[in-house]
């Protein structure tokens, strides 16, 4: 009998982020010297504090067994501490699952959560995983489309319509990646309540909530849902250490949820990866119990870089770019480069305008195609303002060197 794959796989797509850091990296290894405006990455080491908290659980000897499926209990009652100081919510540590990063998280509540046939709601822009965790388990995402001209905000009208006796789950993003867009209390506060009624869970991804600008003033969803108990029992959050204490290598991150899902959740991971590394899981402890005020330096280096980002971008001749409120991107409107001409053809969408420059610029990013927003595309500014200079700089002489493609 022929072996085959399995046919799940069908539904799903690789992802686009990936797929342009592996291109980026081939092209590195050749000697190029590539802008490293894709990937979703802090440049900056973390910590020393939580370097030197990895060597000494090593050097303790607490890096090298088995931990609880679910994390160490340190681990997550400062998980619980951390919840209580920024959204003024305390959880319990039965409530804590502490995974291989936030992606893992999320992939644990779509096995813990989804059957064939449920629906849940995502907004676009998304991150490329959200629909394809879906779909990966038999169940339909269903996407709202946002507009620029409101800030790519799911609006309560949207979300409404959406809504149907199928919705499994909501899942919101705030920051966004890919767009950089945060959610006020206001908005958050209408959302909650058009999905109050429903029998659905609220899923927010949170990885960025440190990473505003401007003195926006980000609200937890968490806290605004212990206000409204139907909510508040199906609200689901994700966060992590890798974005805000520049920790992606070490892939801790965690849900925090009813204990019924927490259950599900260290029922489904421990038939996968078990827990996460030992001594990562000491490292995140350090970062989140360590003095906070490197994240605040970070913070505030992003949000110059992010002005010389968005800056850049909309200083170039066919190109528009939002002001995000918070994350480290900057999705850029690029639908006046399509006609230009690149490797024997016409720019016809945001992919080629991607290719474009990574082969004449040596920018890499990504196109908004895989995000659910064609037209666009997404850079980071997760690198030096100098490097944001000379890839703008860059790009900047490509186009201007690009010919425009004569009329039929």
């Amino acid at each position: 009998m022929p072996t085959s794959l399995a046919t799940r796989l069908a539904a799903i797509h690789p992802s686009a982020t990936l797929a342009m850091s592996a291109r980026a990296a081939e092209m590195r290894g050749r000697g190029i010297d590539v802008f490293a405006f894709g990937v979703g990455e802090p440049d900056f080491e973390p910590p020393a504090y939580v370097l030197d908290a990895a060597k000494k659980a090593i050097e303790e000897k607490k890096s090298s067994k088995y931990t609880a499926v679910t994390g160490i209990a340190p681990l997550k009652e400062a998980i619980c501490a951390a919840s209580a100081r920024r959204r003024g919510v305390t959880p319990s540590p039965a409530n804590v699952t502490v995974s291989v990063g936030a992606k893992h998280a999320l992939f644990n509540l779509a096995l813990a959560l989804y059957d064939p046939g449920d629906e849940v709601v995502i907004p676009a822009p998304y991150w490329v995983s959200y629909p394809e965790q879906v779909r990966i388990v038999g169940a339909e995402p269903v996407i709202v489309e946002t507009e620029e001209e409101n800030g790519w905000r799911m609006t309560p009208a949207s979300l409404d319509k959406a809504l149907t006796k199928k919705t499994k789950a909501v899942i919101l993003c705030t920051p966004s990646n890919p767009t950089g867009t945060a959610y006020g209390e206001r908005e958050l506060r209408a959302l909650l309540e058009v999905l109050e009624p429903h029998d659905a869970w609220l899923i927010v991804d949170e990885i960025y909530a440190e990473l505003v600008y401007d003195g926006f003033k980000n609200f937890s969803v968490a806290t605004i849902a212990r206000e409204m108990k139907r909510i508040s029992d199906r609200t689901i959050l994700v966060d992590g250490v890798s974005k805000s204490y520049a920790m992606t290598g070490w892939r801790i991150g965690w849900s925090i949820a009813p204990k019924e899902v927490a259950k599900a959740c260290d029922v489904v991971q421990g038939q996968s990866t078990t827990n996460p590394s030992a001594v990562a899981q000491h490292a995140a402890l350090a970062a989140l119990t360590g003095p906070q005020d490197e994240v605040e330096k970070m913070r505030a280096i992003f949000e110059k870089r992010r002005n010389a980002m968005v800056g850049g971008l909309a200083s170039l001749p066919g190109v528009k770019c939002r002001k995000p409120e918070g994350a480290f991107y900057a999705f850029a409107d690029v639908r006046g480069l399509y006609g230009l001409e690149h490797a024997g053809k016409v720019i016809e969408n945001d992919h080629d305008v991607a290719m474009f420059l990574l082969d004449q610029a040596h920018v890499a990013s990504v196109g908004g195609g895989p995000f659910g927003a064609p037209g666009y595309v997404r850079f980071s500014y997760a690198t030096s303002e100098e490097r944001i200079a000379a890839g703008v700089a860059s790009m900047r002489r490509a186009i201007e060197n690009a010919k425009r493609a004569k009329p039929a």
